[in-house]
């Protein structure tokens, strides 16, 4: 997996967040609504990034499992929103499309790093 295209992607997620925050902000949405999204939305590309500096592998996979959480999170928010009729169910539809590319990529990162751990040593089993 290029670590560009996730990095890019979740870039344009939070960017995306940003703007969508603005706008149902002017529809009344809930402050705090508002904020959970924003917050976990932009939450995915900063710790994606803080992942392509990780000082090592499992550092680099906890980064990208905290961004995973994040993106799961955003979802959420953006089901809830949706729901509540703050969100219009096309661009509802949208970005939510974009958070589960995210996650799918994220979850493919996780997988493809843990795969190159070192196998650990099994413990022999006492008599």
């Amino acid at each position: 997996m290029n670590e560009g295209v996730l990095a890019q992607k979740a870039y344009a997620l939070a960017l995306r967040v940003v703007r969508l925050t603005k706008h149902i902000r002017a529809r009344d949405a809930p402050s705090t609504l508002c904020s959970q999204l924003l917050r976990s939305g932009t939450s995915v590309g900063a710790n994606v990034e803080e992942a392509g500096y990780g000082q090592s592998t499992p550092d680099f996979i906890s980064k990208l499992s905290i961004a995973r959480k994040e993106a799961r999170e955003t979802g959420y928010w953006l089901r809830l929103l949706h729901d509540a009729g703050y969100l219009e169910a096309a661009g509802f539809k949208s970005v939510h499309a974009d958070c589960e590319e995210v996650l799918r990529l994220l979850t493919s990162s996780i997988k493809t790093a843990q795969s190159r751990l070192p196998a650990k040593p099994t413990k022999p089993t006492s008599h």
